[in-house]
């Protein structure tokens, strides 16, 4: 029998030649018996052997990063085909964009505005963020504008020019040239497609609807300039700004005791919790949606939704009011909600002791006119009993409600 030597760096024969030691251990002891098995401490690692792995793992990730694409080792050039069509149900345009590797992606544009064939050859420019294109398009109008061979009358046409000319000053290298139509025919037929039959596409074939000329855009830049329950109080605690009235300015400095400005914040001061951060109506009704029915959703009531929303360090003034307001238009709390039972209003019990100790009395009228010039009818009704008396009157007043009561 062969002995097997085994380097290890933890307590084996120890534990296994004292099974006494664990219980668990035994079995494994047992069955390990039979084969001679001889234990020796693994000796240390040397840190130069270490480091030259480290060193050698790092060279190999930077090899790896290094490396450019296969597309840009070659230096070979996308090439892209274009080509628009114009009918009577509308235009477009269709593209084909071939990689240096042989992919190609094809693409369709559908124009929601009318544009001639000429037109909608030079709406799609060619895309950006590539260092060498090729363009192949089959108008040859087109390309000799686009190489300044023939100059463009039209408005229109000088302003898709002059949008064509920008993209093409992206590209280090930029090449178009006129090609017939076999060779184009698949972008002709993704132009056909989306300028024709647009509602029956393919689903492989990605349709984008242009509803503005790319020559009208104009850039606008969103400014925010709405104020909030918190500017006043930031603008005090920040800069010192106060109201110009007098009874503005001191309830602003009576209420910024209870804030604190930090790192462009606003807090809610706390003594026995941490600083509440103050947020808009608008972040408020997000945080409320998020606790509410949200990944953990629970549906709490109004005021246990306000509490976690305390609690998880969020604060607006409006946030007890915003809670109920949720809760009250959440379909699945007034479905799912328990009904309340209880009267409107509060109910007050009528005691009676013993019969015919209490009576209500209520008068009705009017009616026909009787023999005896009867019209109206008293009527009394015991509370214990439920006994029930009627008296004809002829005229109400106090003293026939007294002769009737007695008689009664």
């Amino acid at each position: 029998m062969n002995k097997n030597l085994r380097q290890t760096d933890q307590p084996l024969r120890q534990i296994l030649t004292k099974p006494e030691v664990s219980s668990r251990m035994t079995k494994w002891a047992v069955e390990l018996a039979e084969h001679d098995i001889g234990y020796r401490s693994r000796t240390a690692i040397k840190a130069q052997a270490l480091a030259d792995f480290l060193v050698e793992g790092a060279s190999l990730a930077m090899t790896g990063q290094d490396s450019p694409p296969s597309g840009e080792r070659s230096g070979e050039p996308w090439i892209l085909f274009v080509d628009g069509a114009s009918s009577k149900e509308g235009s477009g345009a269709g593209l084909l964009l071939i990689s240096p590797t042989g992919e190609e992606l094809t693409y369709a544009l559908r124009f929601d505005f009318p544009a001639s064939n000429t037109e909608a050859g030079l709406a799609d420019s060619p895309p950006d963020g590539y260092n060498r294109g090729q363009s192949q398009e089959r108008s040859q109008l087109v390309v000799l504008q686009v190489r300044g061979e023939y100059e463009a009358k039209e408005d229109v046409m000088k302003k898709y020019l002059a949008k064509v000319r920008e993209v093409i000053a992206l590209f280090d290298i930029f090449e178009i040239e006129r090609v017939s139509i076999s060779q184009n025919k698949r972008a002709d037929a993704l132009s056909k497609l989306a300028s024709s039959s647009f509602a029956h596409l393919s689903k492989e074939v990605l349709v984008e609807v242009v509803k503005q000329k790319s020559i009208d855009q104009v850039q606008v830049l969103a400014i925010d300039s709405s104020a909030t329950w918190m500017t006043s109080l930031m603008n005090f605690l920040n800069s010192g700004v106060l109201p110009g009235d007098k009874t503005e300015a001191y309830r602003l400095q009576f209420r910024a005791a209870k804030y604190a400005y930090a790192g462009g914040t606003l807090y809610r001061r706390s003594y026995l919790s941490p600083w509440l951060k103050c947020m808009t109506p608008e972040e408020g009704d997000y945080v409320l949606r998020e606790v509410h029915e949200g990944l953990c959703a629970a549906h709490v009531g109004s005021r246990v939704l306000a509490k976690k929303c305390l609690l998880l360090g969020y604060y607006w003034p409006s946030v007890f009011q915003d809670a109920a307001a949720l809760v009250q238009k959440c379909r699945a709390c007034q479905v799912h909600a328990p009904l309340c039972h209880q009267p409107a209003r509060k109910m007050v019990p009528i005691h009676s002791p013993w019969p015919f100790a209490q009576w209500g009395i209520d008068l009705l009228d009017p009616f026909p006119r009787a023999p005896g010039r009867y019209e109206y009818l008293e009527v009394a009704i015991d509370y214990f009993t439920k006994w029930m008396e009627a008296e004809p009157l002829a005229t109400i007043s106090g003293r026939q409600f007294r002769i009737s009561s007695g008689e009664t």
